[in-house]
Order: C-alpha cells, then structure tokens, then sequence
C-alpha cells in the first residue's frame, strides 16, 4: 500500500473461497491492529464490508470476475493479486485472462500477481509475459508422517475414526480430519460421537454448505483445556491455519467437479488426491508448531 505506484488506488486479493477470503480479510485487519471493513475490506456473495478507507478488499473469484465484466478497465484498481491459483477454477483462469487483456489494452500500469505454493512459476511466468518469479519460504515446523493404510473392505468413515482414536491417544493437541464431502463427514462425526470418551474433545464439521456461524466454530482455536477434532473437505487444504491443530489425518480423497461434454453437464467425482494436494493437507500439522500426519494409504502407492 505504500508503493509509489499504488497511489490511491485499491489492492485486490482474489481467494478461491468464501470461507478463505474472510479468513484472510480476518488476518491481515488484526495485523493493522484494525476490523475488517477499514484499511481491509471484504467482498463476498451475501456479505461485504468495504468504506471509503479500504485500500485492500479481498475478494473471492466470481465476484472478480464480475466486477471487471462490469467495469473492464478496473477503474480505482491499482493491483490484483490471485492467491492459491493451482486450485485452478473456471472463475480464476477467466478472471486472469480478464485482468491481462485489461491490462494490455486499457491499463498498462495494472500490476498482476500470481501466487501458489506449489503451482510451476516458470509457467505462469511465461504466461504473463516472462514476469519475475519472486519465492518466499515462509516457516513451517517438520511434521512426522506416518502410512497407516486402510481396510478395504471396511467403509471409509469407519477407518477414518478408527485413525482418529489412535491419534488423539498417541498425540496432543486438536486434529483435523480431511474426507471427501458431506456426507461422509457427517456420518464419521456420528461414529466419533458415540466412541470418543473424552469429554474435553469437541467434534466440529467444516465444508461449504454450512452457515457462517458454523464454519467460524470449526476454525476458532478451541478453548484452553479442550481439543478439537475438525471433519472438513477439501477447502481446509489452503489459506485457513486453525490454531491448536498439530495432528493431520488425510483420507487421500476429494471429491472434484468433472465436465461431461456429452451430457453438457457437470458432475461431482471422487478421485484420489495428487502428490502436492496430499503435502498441503500434511503441512496443515506444522503451522504452529511441530506435528504429525496420518496417511490412510502405505507408502508404496506414493508415485
């Protein structure tokens, strides 16, 4: 915000989720010492708190895209910065492509920036003409991993609780717990229910249907003298650190849209996750302070 360059114009940081841009937007207000809606705003669907002192406004995907639909030459914009861009949507690439015909036709002085932990930066570079590639390290605490396989003639939830037992016993600390969607959630959250004995160990859920009030439980830290188990699907997988969590148990599932071109439709489809998918989750364990992952597969699968 300082930049000469940014002048007075405002710093877009595009977040591929709800739940992410409000995390964010959180995290950088508490920095300045401020609320979300003064020098860092928020803009979401059903919910935005931006003034007339906002000089960052986080944002999530198709909102971008439809404010430079709106408005193609991003008038008052000085940068747009997309963050976690190897989730890879439909409204990010558009909105990408968007900002760099904005820039090459209506606004030579619009920065760009492309972010990701594990996308290939010399692609994007190249893509956004052999821009710089800047690295950042960042800090993260070693995580012990451990392959503990599964059962397969057993159900999911069942092997998932089966793990989360054995972690909470050996380790300290709140979990979280990554499956592949709702209803597998909620079904491991009853089984935890009814075999977990104890009584300081809270048993939340976190994916995108639920209400705000219930994915902020999932990741407010929990209380001094409780643990936390959080069931949650992918979308716990990046920009969110929940505080306390040094315990990851990944199923190795997520459940992914696919287009069916014959049909003109799209489908929901449960795939094993990719290498960098399956490390994000584990780094999720060392954000903190050091932690342990448990892997429902064996090492050998690991290509």
């Amino acid at each position: 915000m300082a930049e000469s360059w940014s002048g007075t114009g405002k710093i877009l940081v595009l977040e591929p989720r709800r739940i992410a841009a409000r995390a964010v937007a959180d995290r950088m207000a508490r920095t300045l010492g401020e609320e979300v809606g003064g020098q860092v705003g928020l803009r979401v669907r059903f919910g935005s708190k931006v003034s007339s002192r906002t000089r960052v406004e986080v944002v999530t995907e198709g909102i971008f895209t439809r404010m430079i639909l709106d408005d193609p030459a991003l008038t008052g914009v000085a940068a747009v910065l997309f963050d976690e861009f190897h989730e890879r949507s439909l409204d990010a690439d558009l909105g990408l492509a968007l900002a760099l015909d904005a820039q090459g036709a209506l606004r030579e002085d619009l920065r760009i920036l492309v972010m990701s932990a594990t996308l290939d930066g010399a692609r994007v570079a190249k893509l956004l003409a052999d821009a710089p590639v800047v690295e950042s390290a960042g800090r993260a605490f070693p995580v012990v991993t451990h392959h503990v396989g599964r059962d397969p003639a057993a159900r999911l939830e069942e092997e998932v609780a089966r793990v989360v037992r054995r972690a909470l016993a050996e380790e300290m600390g709140s979990a979280l717990v990554f499956l592949p969607g709702a209803a597998e959630i909620r079904r491991t959250a009853d089984l935890l229910a009814a075999t977990v004995k104890d009584p300081a160990v809270d048993i939340v859920q976190l994916f995108g249907a639920l209400d705000r009030a219930e994915q902020d439980r999932a990741i407010e830290p929990a209380p001094a003298g409780r643990r936390k188990v959080v069931l949650a699907t992918s979308i716990a997988e990046t920009s969110l650190t929940i505080e306390g969590v040094r315990i990851v148990v990944d199923c190795g599932l997520a459940r992914v849209p696919r287009f069916e071109p014959d049909l003109g439709l799209t489908r929901l489809e449960t795939v094993r996750v990719s290498r960098a998918a399956a490390d994000q989750r584990r780094g999720r364990a060392g954000r903190t302070e050091p932690g342990v992952c448990y892997r429902l597969w064996e090492d050998a699968q690991e290509g």
